[in-house]
């Protein structure tokens, strides 16, 4: 065995044992990037119960290789020459995906934690933060809205953020020329 291999065994064995003592999940736990590794396609299929007995992993219509395919098709890999690099991550499921579940999973699914939520204050201050900081950089309102919108902001956030930053720039600008002694 390699020393890579077994460094990489290592680190797996006390990743688990932090995350039977903590709870938390592995990724929160691992503070590196996974490093890229060879996967035998055979053996893997055959492990995860979708090889053997002449399915294998051999065959493009394999069941192994179209799980892959399927798992490109809906953005969880992505093929890069010979590589593969699969999402860490996943969104949530959402309503019509639920209802394609098995009843079992979900129940189970119920009984998750969801993540957590932005409230609509907290986004109204992040989208602040941001435009200011565009402020700064010398954007127009304009320019702040419009990137307030690519970001996913509502629109009339964008709005306010956009006239608030340029506000609150103008009046840090007025502060700054005035001296410390003005206040």
């Amino acid at each position: 065995m390699s020393t890579g291999r077994r460094q990489a065994r290592r680190t797996a064995l006390f990743l688990l044992y932090q995350w039977d003592l903590t709870g938390q999940p592995l990724t929160a736990l691992y503070e590196g990037q996974p490093d890229a590794f060879a996967l035998d396609l055979a053996e893997t299929a055959q492990a995860i119960g979708i090889g053997g007995n002449g399915g294998g992993a051999g065959g493009r219509n394999s069941p192994f290789a179209r799980t892959l395919v399927r798992a490109c098709q809906f953005g969880l890999a992505q093929t890069n020459g010979t590589q593969l690099a699969v999402r860490r991550r996943l969104p949530p499921l959402n309503a019509r995906q639920l209802e394609r579940l098995p009843a079992r999973l979900r129940t189970l699914h119920a009984t998750w934690p969801l993540p957590a939520r932005e409230t609509p204050d907290a986004a109204a201050r992040r989208a602040r933060r941001l435009a200011l900081t565009l402020s700064e950089l010398g954007e127009s309102i304009d320019a702040v809205q419009a990137q307030l919108g690519r970001w996913r902001f509502a629109p009339d956030e964008c709005r306010a953020a956009a006239i608030w930053a340029d506000a609150e720039r103008a009046a840090r600008a007025a502060r700054a020329a005035a001296g410390p002694d003005a206040a």
